[in-house]
């Protein structure tokens, strides 16, 4: 999947919760990971209601939208922390989830968002989901 898309959706409120999402995202990436996880746990925290999953495609898609503005890398782990960031701004909430990739080989390590039942969000699914998560937030 691409780290960025050219498609731009969501409402005024949602782009704009997914361009601050995003810039807290690269900030905190910068930081110790024990200060991310703690934010994103915190993020869980903050928001307690659940998003559809065509509304959180939607934000998913709107921070990969932002991403491509960012000179910067913008890979997965920077717009999955984004997307969960973004979701507590709205009072929503999105599992952040870092695992990896065992077969077929090479190994590959991904971070992903997915919802409270265990979705991945914004990923290609059509092979089947070969990620097996490692930290789940």
């Amino acid at each position: 999947m691409e780290a960025y898309s050219t498609v731009r959706t969501g409402a005024y409120r949602e782009r704009l919760a997914a361009a601050t999402g995003l810039a807290l995202a690269l900030a905190l990436l910068h930081l110790p990971f024990r200060y991310t996880v703690g934010t994103a746990r915190l993020a869980r925290r903050i928001g307690r209601r659940p998003l559809t999953h065509e509304r959180a495609q939607a934000l998913v898609a709107a921070v990969r939208h932002t991403a491509r503005w960012w000179p910067g890398r913008a890979a997965c782990m920077e717009t999955s922390l984004g997307a969960v960031l973004a979701a507590a701004l709205l009072g929503r909430r999105l599992n952040w989830c870092l695992g990896a990739r065992f077969a077929p080989p090479p190994t590959e390590y991904h971070a992903w968002t997915e919802l409270p039942a265990g979705d991945p969000v914004g990923e290609y699914t059509a092979a089947g989901w070969h990620h097996h998560s490692a930290l789940t937030i």
